[in-house]
């Protein structure tokens, strides 16, 4: 099991790599744009990431594949969801909680690149 300093010590490092992107391209772009340059920060800082990674819906015995995709994920630690929105709104903090259920992650970001600070649009969230 993963001790919360070390999660604490990922996500800042996360959030400062996220911030790092975001003061170099600003505001406005596409989601994509953002989640392979933080993608492509991580890596060049030794952290494993995985983009876009399919997650099942368990129902029972059924497992059903619905396509749902998580942006990021540093395995068995995080998941980090990536927007480019106006705002958050409750369902995109819905989506990243059904995420973390799904795959027992006990630990998600939720980052708006659309915003002028980008600490402004950062949710944390832990199950």
């Amino acid at each position: 099991m993963i001790e919360m300093p070390e999660l604490n010590a990922l996500t800042e490092k996360v959030i400062g790599l996220a911030i790092n992107v975001h003061r170099s391209l600003g505001p406005g772009l596409l989601e994509s744009a953002y989640r392979k340059c933080l993608c492509y920060e991580l890596k060049n800082n030794g952290i494993e990431a995985v983009q876009e990674v399919q997650i099942p819906l368990k129902y029972k015995e059924l497992t059903i594949d619905c396509s749902y995709r998580a942006d990021i994920i540093i395995p068995n630690k995080l998941i980090v969801e990536v927007k480019s929105v106006d705002s958050l709104l409750p369902i995109h903090e819905a989506q990243l909680l059904t995420y973390l259920r799904l795959t027992k992650i006990k630990l998600g970001l939720l980052m708006n690149f659309n915003v002028e600070l980008l600490k402004d649009g950062i949710v944390r969230k832990i199950i």
